[in-house]
């Protein structure tokens, strides 16, 4: 058995298949990881989702934030972008199965064997990993319910930004929606800022990459996380693992083979990002 962590699909359909046929993937015998943003940008999310959902138990996935849009988008929450290549999914004979199964996964995984610990863009310093099992798994509650739309509704916006035991209902919820699947910088104290987007070189001190502040998940695991394409991968601390490598954009799908370390990358076959 062999442990494969994919980063961001972004439907990438082809570069998908092509990269599990590289390391002869067997669902039957392997287990797959996947970082989220299964869906938009690239050409072919309908397929994917086909494509991961057939796989079954071998996948462990987690949710991201353009899983989270299509589900806000299919309730008449948000705007379908012709940008995000969604129309041939919300199209399809089994779209209502698909997206059903989309929102009944989760948005954290933790394996405690492996030491190793998945979200879409990271456990923000100021969680322990129980804190950010508890709060995934009101998420998890909430997207999976008849209720689901109304968590959608109220999910946009940068604030709350800061974690206290005290935030309940709505605000705690789109706080761990942002922590799990929007995150990129935080202020020193661990808080999170929503608007910076820029390469950690040119980000305006005192921000840094959440990865570079310490917190208790840090201290006993390994992260893997997606989300955030520009790092390709690179400048990482150690237990740090960045897997998004601009597949949509034109960079590649990246592949790690955790047993052994050993990366794969298979190239993108859209037009390079300008």
């Amino acid at each position: 058995m062999s442990t494969y962590l994919i980063g961001d699909i972004h439907g990438c359909y082809t570069e998908f298949c092509a990269l599990l046929d590289q390391v002869s993937f067997d669902p039957a015998r392997d287990e797959l990881w996947l970082t989220g943003d299964l869906v938009a940008r690239g050409p072919d999310s309908l397929a994917v989702l086909r494509k991961v959902k057939s796989l079954g138990d071998s996948v462990r996935l987690v949710l991201g934030n353009h899983d989270l849009h299509i589900l806000a988008v299919y309730a008449g929450i948000s705007r379908n972008k012709p940008k995000d290549n969604l129309a041939a999914l919300l199209a399809a004979d089994d779209c209502d199965d698909l997206i059903n199964w989309l929102r009944r996964q989760p948005l954290l995984q933790v394996d405690e064997e492996k030491k190793l610990v998945m979200a879409h863009a990271g456990i923000t310093p100021q969680w322990d990993i129980e804190t950010a099992k508890a709060c995934a798994r009101e998420l998890e509650v909430i997207l999976s319910s008849d209720s689901y739309p109304l968590f959608l509704d109220a999910m946009y916006g940068d604030m709350p930004n800061n974690w206290t035991p005290e935030l309940s209902g709505l605000a705690k919820l789109r706080f761990s929606a942002n922590a799990l699947t929007r995150m990129r910088y935080c202020f020193p104290n661990g808080q999170l800022d929503m608007i910076c987007k820029d390469v950690p070189e040119k980000a305006t001190p005192p921000l840094k990459p959440w990865f570079m502040l310490e917190g208790p998940v840090r201290e006993g695991y390994t992260i893997a996380f997606g989300h955030w394409a520009s790092l390709e991968g690179k400048g990482m601390p150690a237990g740090i693992l960045g897997l998004d490598t601009g597949c949509c954009w034109g960079g590649t799908l990246t592949l790690l083979r955790w047993e052994d370390q050993q990366y794969f990358h298979q190239p993108s076959l859209q037009k390079k990002k300008s």
